[in-house]
């Protein structure tokens, strides 16, 4: 789901990740409904705006050993 998740991201830049509307869109509509997915996938609402946090942090943050 994360790697889909990035796929948008990649296709379509940060604002994408930034809503669970991203979560009707394919390839998301063909595991589920939006509420499905946010419940069954992430737990919730919480726990999918935290992984979509960390997705972010992981992909901005820069390399100490630089």
């Amino acid at each position: 789901m994360l790697e889909a998740l990035l796929d948008k991201y990649a296709d379509e830049g940060i604002a994408s990740l930034e809503t669970p509307r991203v979560l009707k869109l394919r390839p998301f509509d063909q595991i589920g409904a939006l509420v499905e997915i946010i419940n069954q996938v992430f737990g919730g609402k919480a726990n999918y705006e935290q992984a979509v946090q960390e997705v972010e942090q992981e992909l901005f943050r820069q390399d100490d050993s630089a």
